[in-house]
């Protein structure tokens, strides 16, 4: 696929303030915690536009001092920020703490009657949004936060669907957001996967979907699940997803996977050590992924792109990547020295 580079690709989400310890101090014993700004799509976002794809928010913020915060930033990096709706309620926030050593890093929320998770989505001009959008990018997180959550999606792709523009649909599955809340998130998902042209989830996002478990090891499984979600999915044309390997909570393994219907492409293994921040690394794949696909490029030209800014977001502190374009290509994924 081949867009117009000047249409925008529109993100849909809830955004939130993250706060980290210093010094990786527990959070029980911090008395200081830095703010980042986050939030799965608008990290896509500000990716994107940094890498000079014109890119549009659509999310609910607070108006109040952090919300402004927030917008300020969105602008900053470079995204369109008119769609922006401004109400009473409150910020959405979520501790980090990284991983130490040998103990696992760990997410708290404290997200619940946000100002976007209460939002009506007749509130979101989804129609004038998306007119002339080359993409609707939205997440599984925002159906996750319950039946406003469900209705702002919905919502965002029949808007997508009646204007004839294309959707991404990042699995991003949350289970205690689903669990917090009488629902069926399969049925939900089915529904919103259902009009999605492109999927980024692996062979666990599909076995949810299908109800279906899928054996083998590696490759072998992975295109079994892509193949089993094309056939449930006539709309569906790519599916995107990575293979992480944790050796120490510094120290993974990656690879990327494309599959196309009759295609699949797998990229090979990428180290990454001294990690700095793994959080929105999903979501610098999403960008990389989206970038390319954009521009028509071949699979095996989306896995490498997608997989390089993945693993530059690994090297960076906070939940976005901000790069240009000609440093994503000149990114060498086999090591670090310095560039003179």
């Amino acid at each position: 696929m081949s867009t117009n580079a000047g249409a925008p690709v529109v993100c849909f989400g809830e955004m939130l303030l993250r706060l980290t310890p210093r010094s990786q101090t527990p959070l029980v014993r911090t008395n200081q915690l830095a703010v980042d700004v986050g939030g799965a799509e608008a990290n896509v976002a500000c990716a994107l536009a940094s890498l000079g794809r014109s890119t549009r928010m659509v999310t609910v913020l607070p108006d109040n001092p952090l919300g402004r915060m927030v917008q300020m930033q969105l602008a900053a990096a470079g995204v369109d920020t008119r769609a922006v709706v401004k109400t009473e309620g409150r910020m959405g926030l979520y501790f980090y703490e990284p991983p130490t050593g040998p103990i696992a890093g760990r997410v708290t929320y404290d997200r619940a009657d946000s100002a976007f998770a209460l939002a009506d989505a007749g509130s979101l001009d989804f129609a004038g949004t998306l007119e002339g959008a080359a993409l609707l990018h939205i997440s599984g997180i925002t159906p996750a936060l319950g039946p406003r959550g469900v209705a702002l999606a919905r919502e965002a792709v029949e808007a997508a669907k009646h204007a004839g523009v294309p959707i991404c649909f990042d699995g991003n599955y949350r289970a205690n957001l689903w669990s917090a809340w009488d629902c069926d998130p399969r049925a939900i998902l089915r529904e919103l996967v259902g009009e999605a042209r492109v999927l980024i989830g692996n062979h666990r996002d599909i076995s949810l979907l299908l109800g279906e478990t899928f054996s083998g090891d590696g490759p072998e499984r992975r295109r079994m699940a892509s193949e089993a979600a094309f056939a449930e999915f006539p709309n569906l044309e790519l599916i995107a997803s990575t293979a992480r390997h944790v050796e120490t909570g510094a120290i993974h393994r990656i690879t990327a996977r494309i599959d196309l219907r009759g295609e699949g492409v797998q990229t090979e293994e990428a180290r990454v050590e001294g990690i700095v921040d793994r959080i929105g690394t999903g979501d610098a794949f999403a960008a990389g992924l989206l970038l390319r696909y954009l521009e028509g490029a071949s699979a095996q030209e989306m896995a490498k792109s997608a997989l390089a800014l993945a693993v530059m977001k690994h090297g960076l502190p906070g939940d976005t990547i901000l790069v240009t374009r000609r440093e994503l290509e000149e990114f060498d994924l086999g090591g670090g020295d310095v560039r003179r």
